[in-house]
């Protein structure tokens, strides 16, 4: 068989819309002797956590062109790849035909570790090192580098859950200025950091009542989901967050799942079904947090003894602190 099998991976990784996914392409040398270069083309997503998955197809050509090329399908699992800058690992197996010398089959599994940049927008940005045994006429083992480049294509928006009606704070009037302030300055808030969160919700109130729109990053552009919204309030201060929901999750510190360990300008996480993250809010403290909701930008309760709060309380799953 001497046609390319790149295709193999991609025709099994059916695109799901609840889930951050990627077209990703590696470019990498197995340093071995002889040297071999390799190609990859894939499709990524999270499955659980910080787990996620990649099928791909993979071509390798011995770089003094005297064993042929290698063709094939390959998968692996990867920890912490995804969604924030950093290190994470990922093992993989990959197997297939040899065209060159007669057709024959091979096969490799790979383990190490990446490095991913800041993403780009849609783009990211990583290198690889990796050991990888490779079974082609006889062992080919070494260490492998690569670069790699994604280009996600998850839906960005976050879907408001719903009923957010039922959810709503009965009389859903912003704080005033003054009362931003003075629960910032009583709660654990470090002193130097007091006026930029006052500042960062006194953002958020100020468009209270903004519509809902799916994908929505401002007012200028008709709404805000709910992603969206906490973005906006605190890049007005310099502070540049994720687009998603999801990696806003990852974002920051993690905090306590309890009310008298959240502070005023935690992102508060929600999840519909327990798991994926699907909705985020601001937190202003006394329970209360401001999000963007079906109904649009409002502020609702966190407590599961209020008829109001109980139903976005059985849906808390986290905070996070970025201040």
């Amino acid at each position: 068989m001497r046609y390319p099998l790149l295709v193999v991976g991609m025709l099994l990784a059916v695109p799901h819309p609840g889930r951050a996914q990627s077209i990703t392409f590696d470019m990498g040398r197995l340093l071995s002797d002889p040297d071999w270069s390799t190609y990859r083309l894939g499709f990524a997503r999270s499955l659980t956590g910080p787990i996620g998955y990649t099928l791909y197809g993979l071509h390798a050509g011995e770089m003094s062109q005297g064993q042929g090329s290698l063709w094939g399908p390959g998968a692996e699992l990867t920890l912490f790849r995804g969604g924030h800058p950093g290190l994470y690992l990922a093992a993989g197996l990959t197997g297939g035909l040899a065209s060159g010398s007669g057709d024959r089959f091979w096969g490799s599994w790979t383990a190490g570790l990446g490095y991913e940049l800041p993403r780009l927008g849609p783009l990211s940005v990583g290198a690889e090192g990796r050991w990888r045994d490779l079974r082609y006429m006889g062992s080919r083992s070494g260490v492998e580098i690569a670069a790699r480049i994604g280009l996600d294509f998850s839906p960005a928006p976050d879907r408001a859950p719903a009923p957010v009606a039922a959810a709503t704070v009965a009389s859903p009037e912003p704080p005033s200025g003054a009362s931003l302030r003075t629960g910032v300055e009583h709660s654990a808030v470090p002193a130097d950091r007091v006026e930029l969160v006052v500042e960062v919700l006194e953002t958020a109130t100020q468009v209270m009542g903004t519509p809902y729109k799916w994908g929505g990053t401002g007012a200028t552009d008709g709404g805000f989901d709910c992603s969206g919204l906490i973005q906006y309030a605190y890049a007005e201060h310099g502070i540049a967050l994720p687009r998603r929901s999801v990696d806003q999750a990852l974002y920051g510190t993690k905090v306590d799942k309890q009310l008298d360990a959240l502070q005023p300008g935690d992102i508060l996480t929600f999840s519909n079904s327990g798991g994926r993250v699907t909705h985020v809010g601001l937190y202003l403290g006394d329970g209360r947090f401001i999000h963007s909701a079906s109904d649009g930008v409002q502020i609702s309760l966190l407590s599961p003894d209020d008829v109001y709060g109980r139903w976005w309380w059985r849906r808390w799953v986290g905070a996070r602190r970025v201040v």
